[in-house]
């Protein structure tokens, strides 16, 4: 039986949380769901907690806000270490729809190394977004397309399936970006191993409650990081190694 782990990352979800967790085993009551909690001042955690007496919801206190990135990682390792099959992100406030869960579980067993829910294939979508928002999410895409030479529709998409080998493959220590960029981060990565990734679409969904975590130094974040990686690739392997300072006895 394939063990499943949704990855549910929180600050200050105290509206959304228990709504997200039930609705998620309402369309798959075989999964386990891990809160990750950034020391939420609203609360959050102790609903959490309190939602924890169902064996099947666990929570990972963390001090402090770390980032999405973090998160993520934090979670993995727990997943990994309890023997988790397939880790799933999924963002709190609803703009993950549960009820479209499945696309990307059957998706991940027939083979996928990789499935991400993307907003940009043809029969996926946004709801209730403005303008500016789409046009972030689909220049930052077109950004890390042309640098990054990755082939996806929506890299900076939060709505994924991982395999436990997939994760197993990847550096997971190395990686120091958050946000879209944590996202961009890992689709690069599973394709330098020379994995798949596989797009499904889905419908993203507004939040209608609490703050959206977007800033401007996300999208600044992920501008500079996407730039150095590009950069990176037009240096010849050669040349690089040969600008590597090397030690030197005395």
């Amino acid at each position: 039986m394939v063990r499943t782990l949704v990855i549910i990352p929180t600050f200050n979800e105290s509206a959304n949380l228990e709504l997200i967790v039930n609705r998620v085993h309402t369309c798959q009551p075989g999964v386990d769901i891990l809160v990750a909690d950034d020391g939420s001042p609203d609360g959050t955690g102790d609903i959490a907690d309190r939602l924890a007496v169902d064996p099947r919801v666990h929570v990972l206190h963390r001090e402090s806000k770390q980032g999405l990135g973090s998160a993520y990682r934090a979670g993995f390792a727990w997943g990994l270490d309890r023997g988790y099959d397939v880790l799933v992100e999924m963002d709190a406030d609803g703009s993950h729809l549960p009820e479209e869960l499945e696309r990307l579980l059957s998706t991940s067993a027939a083979g996928a190394d990789l499935v991400l829910g993307s907003r940009w294939v043809p029969g996926g979508g946004v709801v209730n977004w403005p303008w500016h928002r789409r046009m972030i999410s689909r220049g930052g895409t077109l950004y890390a397309r042309i640098m990054l030479g990755i082939h996806v529709r929506d890299a900076t998409g939060g709505y994924r399936a991982f395999r436990r080998a997939t994760l197993e493959r990847l550096p997971l220590d190395e990686v120091a970006s958050q946000g879209y960029c944590f996202q961009i981060d890992m689709a690069r990565r599973v394709l330098a191993e020379g994995m798949s990734i596989v797009e499904v679409p889905i419908t993203f969904v507004e939040r209608e409650r609490g703050e959206s975590k977007m800033s401007g130094a996300i999208v600044r974040e992920a501008l500079w990081r996407v730039t150095v990686w590009g950069l990176a690739r037009l240096v010849p392997r050669s040349l690089r190694r040969d600008r590597t300072p090397h030690s030197t006895s005395v």
